[in-house]
């Protein structure tokens, strides 16, 4: 499992011009799942997710966490993150579990966040979006499961 955790001010997704998921300071993630992922690596996900401090205290130190921030999360499913490119231009996406066990991981991933007390707003699995956010920072964290 591969998340994306970007670090934002505010962050979106829309689907033929309408909005589907809106959030202000938090967490945009991008979620891949992987062949192979299971349960249990996606609830290690998510502590991992719901634990990251990476928000900046009064001393400017990065010590808080997204609970801390009262944050939220907007969560894209983006099976590209898992491409390989080590041969040719073509990336190969091999490594990325297919739907619908994939979807059912993805959303057993945001449940998980749900139930850690965030407020989760989703993309849709398998669309074409168009997602738009303000980083900030720039902090942007890559998190390999």
């Amino acid at each position: 499992m591969r998340v994306v955790i970007q670090r934002v001010n505010h962050a979106q997704v829309d689907i033929a011009g309408e909005t589907v998921g809106k959030i202000g300071k938090g967490f945009l993630l991008l979620v891949g799942i992987k062949e192979g992922d299971e349960l249990p690596v996606v609830k290690k996900a998510a502590d991992k997710v719901a634990k990251m401090r990476i928000f900046e205290d009064e001393d400017g130190k990065t010590n808080l966490s997204l609970k801390d921030v009262h944050g939220e999360i907007l969560s894209v499913s983006q099976f590209t993150l898992l491409a390989n490119t080590k041969k040719g231009n073509r990336p190969s996406f091999v490594e990325a579990m297919r739907p619908p066990k994939s979807k059912e991981l993805w959303e057993d991933f945001n449940h998980e966040l749900e139930q850690d007390g965030f407020h989760v707003e989703t993309g849709e699995f398998g669309a074409e979006m168009q997602v738009s956010l303000e980083n900030d920072g720039p902090f942007t964290i890559v998190l390999d499961l």
